[in-house]
């Protein structure tokens, strides 16, 4: 037995060092690069696709042949007995074969460079394994050139899940699909000192960064081909689907604590410091040079089902990230990133069924366990002495459950016609748990922890897609049109009794203000407050429980007049069950100037449907700051309360949409440049605080959603990109910009005092979610067993306004990060590196402690916890 063991290890050993690598480039016969081809080695089902620059790597046996394949091409195979493979296909006898799903069109002969519309598309595994990143958000954040995301500090939930957008818009105003099917948003909505002030969004750190084989982003309105939160644009997610290839990596990393930046005259550089808690949860800080310790493990494998293409490919994802502490104030002794526990599954299935039919399914879990620092409590009625002397800084920690599968099958029939009838299934559950916290109420008898309740927003969506290609009509004709049917619900649900209530001088729930009465706290001789210090929890008053249907149908066509002349147009109508209908069209075109310009443009009419959130969320709260403490009723739109300070229902929010632009190839070198104008008319958000304490609510201050202000926005993206083979390496160069200037045109406050309906203040959250300008610099440099990366980013000034009703000036801010990689054998490989490696944080503000989140910086483009060293260990069999 023990030789038989033996006989099968040593076969296994020489199949996989029989094996080599391949690597290429595969071109139109124009010479611009081809991204998605389907590379196969012939006889096997062993494969790979081209990135977006047309290169592709892949293991092979000795003496393999490879099989080249792609929408509208002809087919070419080629031995892989030499080096570096180049490859060009030609479009005359193309016949179909796999689809490329390109979002934007749904021609499958279309490609990036001669699409109407801007589309970057992102080779995840060549972004992860060249930088630190650790989620998603992080990656787009420094390769994509109008997106933007924020790590957050007290902003209750949005510490958790971080917010996101495209081109300055809000977070849910860019729609996001896996592998072309609508993905569900969070049921988080954000509420305090956050970009994305009043939005929900999607969750993309709940998708496993190992899962992912592209994204593509179209940044472009779309709402008139793929329906309401397309206003911004639509960023898709195609998973893996390669098989007999195990990859992963081991990541570890730390921040440095030394928190150097622009420091006021005659203040010295301040060192980070950690807050520990003990047995009774006090905190207390103590010296450190590096904090927010980080491992993360992944794993992808895939193996084939049957021998006609089918496949299973499944993903593993573990990550266990430490706080990060920073400066701050004497009021906000927690200031930092969250601290995450977090298991993310996902799985990529297809099965031929025939020739021309196969089921597919995809889906994933995600769990998180979070823990962030609210504001801390030093004195007043919110302390109780006997549990915390001094004073305590509350936590806010969550369990965030995110779950979902989608399936169908999809034909094609013997005329030609393509079909997709599919089902996508999307939960999302937050729940609060707040620790190191006491209801005052109680005072020396309160519990320390609660459960504070939560929210989760399902979704179920149901598409019938139809498409067929027309070679043979003018140059090429595409059709497509089809139907979707969404139910959506949002539910609160309440916590535990001590979490919400306030109690009288004998523990019992106050029932009757007329007759009972709070604790008086013996220093201040204030009553004592009630619910969980840090975050209030939900009450039985609170809870939701609503949902409502979507119907849709939508037809878009694309005609290529001549080889250089395309145009293109969409029309959707959607019903909602709970506001109306809206129909919507786009118009597109792109002309050949010559054999290496392209013009593009659109202009499209888009909406973005009010989030159940939006319409039914409702809390009590305390708005906790420098100045002190008070207690805040957000009051649902469908209320009385709403209703009597003149808010109206909420509606859809009104887009319209242009965009002109230019692409070029020029051999190694390719340059897009695309101008854009949104206008959204009906914006909803999150009014100020306006004076409740005449209402007898039992809160000083009331604040709404409302369909607030108008707003306009023009920018320009740049893509410039370059990549060369010499013998002494290979080189690559990307250069990627934002300039972007959004405009307040209308705050539509009706007869409330404006400067309370939509202030200041209120202002710079929205324009802070469009900065004025960001610039990335990507090199790399390759030879044989080792590789690196430099990377330069630039963030414009931001500025916001604080406590005191002053102006929060951030500077601009270069970012430097640095990756440096080795193979060690054809199995491992090491890369070691630093994110902004120079350890530059944002400006400084004044010793007075108004900043929004309590720190000396708050949540601005390129974050405040510093350099990110990290060392990763990658290996593939």
């Amino acid at each position: 037995m023990k030789k038989i063991v033996l006989l099968l290890f040593l076969l296994n050993t020489a199949f996989i060092f029989a094996q080599k690598e391949v690597t290429g480039i595969v071109k139109d016969k124009t010479g611009t690069p081809l991204p998605g081809v389907n590379i196969v080695e012939k006889g096997t089902t062993n494969g790979v696709s081209t990135d977006y620059e047309g290169g592709f790597t892949i293991k092979v046996k000795e003496g393999a042949t490879l099989i080249f394949t792609y929408v509208g091409y002809s087919t070419v195979e080629k031995s892989t007995s030499g080096g570096k493979i180049e490859v060009t296909l030609d479009e005359s006898g193309g016949q179909v074969l796999n689809d490329v799903v390109v979002v934007g069109s749904r021609n499958t002969k279309r490609t990036v460079v001669n699409s109407a519309v801007p589309i970057d598309v992102i080779n995840v595994k060549d972004v992860t394994t060249q930088s630190g990143k650790l989620e998603i958000n992080e990656l787009l954040q420094y390769v994509a050139p109008s997106f933007n995301a924020n790590k957050q500090s007290g902003s209750d939930g949005a510490d958790h899940v971080d917010p996101a957008s495209l081109r300055g818009m809000g977070p849910d105003q860019t729609l996001v699909l896996i592998n072309g099917k609508r993905r569900h948003q969070s049921s988080l909505i954000n509420l305090f000192g956050t970009r994305g002030r009043g939005n929900t969004g999607t969750d993309l750190n709940a998708i496993p960064a190992a899962s992912i084989k592209r994204i593509e982003i179209l940044r472009d309105g779309a709402a008139a081909q793929y329906g309401s939160d397309a206003i911004a644009g639509v960023i898709n997610i195609v998973t893996n689907d390669n098989v007999n290839e195990l990859t992963g990596s081991v990541t570890y990393g730390v921040f440095n604590t030394n928190a150097k930046g622009d420091f006021l005259p005659g203040t010295p550089n301040t060192k980070g410091f950690r807050l520990d808690q003990d047995g009774n949860g006090n905190s207390y800080g103590k010296d450190q040079d590096f904090d927010g310790g980080s491992v993360k493990i992944a794993a992808n494998y895939g193996t084939s089902i049957g021998s006609k293409g089918g496949y299973i490919n499944v993903t593993g994802e573990f990550l266990n990230k430490n706080k990060t502490l920073r400066p701050s104030y004497d009021f906000r002794k927690g200031f930092g990133d969250a601290e995450i526990q977090g298991v993310n599954l996902f799985a990529n299935i297809a099965i031929p069924i025939s020739d021309k039919t196969e089921f597919y399914a995809f889906g994933g879990s995600n769990f998180r366990d979070t823990d962030a620092y609210a504001f801390t409590r030093n004195d007043g009625e919110r302390v109780v002495e006997e549990i915390y002397p001094g004073g305590y800084t509350p936590r806010i920690t969550s369990k965030i459950n995110d779950n979902s599968i989608a399936a169908g099958i999809r034909t094609e029939t013997s005329g030609g016609w393509k079909m997709d009838l599919s089902n996508t299934f999307g939960k999302n559950k937050f729940q609060y748990d707040i620790k190191g916290t006491l209801n005052a109420s109680l005072e020396e008898n309160s519990p320390t922890e609660f459960d504070a309740g939560g929210h989760s927003l399902l979704q179920n969506t149901t598409n019938f897609d139809v498409s067929k290609n027309y070679a043979d009509v003018m140059s090429g004709f595409n059709i497509a049109f089809g139907t979707e049917f969404r139910v959506e619900q949002f539910k609160i649900f309440a916590g535990e009794e001590g979490s919400y209530t306030t109690y009288d001088t004998n523990g019992q729930p106050i029932t009757d203000p007329t007759t009972q009465s709070a604790p008086i706290d013996p220093i201040s001789g204030e009553p004592r407050p009630g619910s969980s210090q840090g975050f209030p929890g939900y009450s039985p008053a609170n809870e939701v429980n609503e949902s409502r249907t979507n119907f849709s149908l939508y037809t878009d066509a694309e005609l290529d007049v001549t080889e250089g002349f395309m145009v293109s147009g969409a029309v959707r109508f959607e019903n909602y069950s709970d506001f109306g209908s809206t129909l919507n069209g786009k118009l597109a075109s792109r002309l050949k100037l010559s054999d290496h310009i392209n013009m593009r443009g659109s202009i499209s009419t888009g909406f973005r449907a009010p989030s159940l959130a939006q319409v039914y969320y409702n809390l009590r709260f305390t708005n906790f700051n420098a100045s002190g403490a008070t207690e805040v009723l957000l009051a649902p739109n469908d209320s009385p309360v709403t209703r009597a300070f003149g808010i109206e229902k909420l509606n859809e929010e009104k887009a319209l949409n242009g965009s002109l632009g230019f692409t070029g190839t020029f051999g190694d070198f390719t340059a897009t440049v695309d101008g854009y104008y949104i206008k959204v008319k009906d914006r909803i958000v999150l009014t100020g605080y306006f004076d409740a304490s005449s209402l007898n609510l039992g809160v000083s201050e009331a604040q709404f959603f409302a369909n607030g202000v108008d707003t306009s926005t023009h920018g320009l993206d740049l893509v410039f990109s370059w990549k060369k083979t010499y013998d002494f390496g290979n080189i690559g160069a990307t250069l990627v910009g934002n300039i972007n200037d959004m405009k307040i045109d209308e705050v539509k406050n009706g007869d409330l005092d404006a400067d309370t309906f939509f202030g200041k203040r209120e202002k710079a959250f929205l324009l802070a979610s469009a900065p004025d300008s960001k610039f990335g610099l990507n090199l790399t440099y390759s030879k044989n067993k080792f590789d690196g990366g430099l990377a330069f980013t630039r963030f414009s000034k931001v500025v916001l306004v604080d406590y005191a009703d002053e102006d929060d000036v951030y500077n601009p801010r270069l970012v430097t990060d640095l990756t440096l990689g080795y193979r060690i054998n054809k199995n491992l490989k090491l890369s070691i590196g630093s994110n902004n490696l120079f350890n530059v944080y944002p400006t400084k503000q004044d010793e007075q402690g108004n900043t929004e989140a309590g720190g000396y910086w708050d949540a601005v483009q390129m974050g405040f916890s510093g350099a990110y060293y990290y060392a990763r260990l990658g290996f593939n069999f």
